[in-house]
């Protein structure tokens, strides 16, 4: 009789223990605008629903190390995840890191943001936000030296280099290697160019090396001092100080940009344009550049799936919009008092972007880190040179060479 209620007791313990463990779960977040503006909500999501939330905030990359370490060694404990899915989506998907989505609605979500979502004929990321290239513009300066916003890549470097001087970059973007492979895609594609073509690199043809030349003539020529160590965590600050004229990046940084707590020049002074054209017309990127994911060796899939609806739900998002976070979802673009608060600038670049733009700003592969680090020793070696280096066609040639080889290794070759 005994040991029948020790056994009784036991069970109820055990099946106290996993409830318990049910109510915790881990999300890993990225150092982002909307990975910030999630984590300061978490609490409300807490006290409604009494589930302990683990947060971690991690820089973009130590992000990526960080899941692909834990989830290779099968040591992980995380349930959700922010990620990339044009970083990492595809080495995810096939390593099977990512838990399908079943039961989670989007239709409210654009087709091409689907399109990196989705493996097959299921979903595995929802997206969260949508970045394309813009032009962000000292208005005050412009106005001072009498000129227009630039609207194709002559007009650029014609007020970078009036707007030029000891103490004011005229012109900025990435320049850090691989960080400088997302902005410099929409130069490539406005060249005439592409990283891939029909599954093999294709960024040592004409059009691509002309834009990899313009680009670090840019850069060498009106860009800050050490501009190849920097990227936009970098430059934002030197924006925001009023030490740039002009810098080309992604839209989601708007938001910073004009935040009066962080930068010393007036929102009024600062403008949002859209991309310039370049000799083949104007086809800026427009990404997914973050969404959220199920970790598929999680052990509350359950508690994940509420949560992961709740982080990405309507109302999130029209809060990320109105802090001038570019989300994925139709409704928040669509929203009447979003359209009310937002800058113009900012809805007629989405607009543009999103009816002309080109849904990749890296090499879509698996091995997209290794790639994106090849491609940067390619552009190193133009701002290196502000562009004439006589060794580039070779470099190029010869990355190229490497990316396909990488794209032969996993199965990727050819394939589109």
């Amino acid at each position: 009789m005994k040991s029948k209620f020790m056994l009784v007791i036991l069970v109820v313990l055990a099946l106290f223990s996993v409830s318990a463990q049910q109510k915790e779960i881990r999300v890993l977040l990225a150092n982002h605008p909307y990975g910030d503006l999630l984590k300061a909500a978490i609490p409300e999501y807490e006290k409604a629903t009494g589930v302990k939330v683990n947060v971690e905030s991690l820089q973009e990359s130590q992000l990526t190390t960080k899941l692909t370490t834990e989830f290779a060694t099968r040591s992980s404990t995380v349930d959700v995840f922010m990620t990339r899915p044009l970083q990492e989506g595809k080495m995810f998907y096939k390593n099977g890191w990512y838990e399908p989505l079943t039961g989670y609605d989007f239709s409210d979500y654009p087709k091409n943001a689907l399109d990196v979502a989705t493996f097959g004929n299921k979903a595995y990321i929802v997206p969260l936000v949508t970045e394309w290239e813009v032009l962000y513009y000292r208005i005050d300066l412009f106005k001072k030296a009498g000129l227009s916003v630039p609207t194709n890549f002559t007009e650029l470097e014609m007020a970078a280099k009036r707007l030029n001087s000891s103490d004011m970059a005229g012109f900025a973007s990435r320049g850090k290697g691989a960080a400088a492979v997302t902005q410099l895609s929409s130069y490539v594609y406005n060249y005439g160019g592409t990283y891939l073509d029909k599954g093999k690199a294709a960024f040592d043809s004409k059009e691509a090396i002309d834009a990899i030349r313009f680009y670090g003539k840019m850069l060498a020529n009106y860009g800050p001092s050490g501009v190849t160590n920097m990227s936009w965590e970098n430059i934002m600050p030197l924006f925001q100080a009023g030490k740039v004229a002009m810098w080309t990046d992604a839209s989601v940084f708007y938001g910073q940009i004009v935040d009066p707590t962080k930068s010393q020049v007036p929102a009024e002074n600062v403008g949002i344009a859209n991309f310039p054209a370049g000799p083949k017309g104007n086809t800026p990127f427009i990404v997914v550049s973050w969404g959220m994911a199920i970790a598929k060796q999680s052990k509350n899939k359950a508690l994940a799936m509420d949560f992961i609806k709740w982080a990405t739900s309507q109302g999130l998002a029209k809060r990320g919009m109105l802090a001038n976070i570019t989300m994925a979802r139709n409704s928040a673009w669509k929203d009447a008092e979003v359209r009310s608060k937002i800058n113009t600038g900012l809805i007629a670049t989405q607009e543009y972007a999103a009816k002309y733009g080109i849904p990749y700003d890296r090499p879509y592969m698996s091995a997209v880190g290794e790639a994106r680090d090849l491609i940067g020793e390619v552009i190193i070696e133009s701002i290196n040179t502000a562009g004439t280096s006589t060794k580039l066609e070779a470099l190029a040639k010869d990355k190229v060479d490497a990316v396909n080889g990488l794209l032969e290794d996993t199965g990727e070759y050819g394939v589109y």
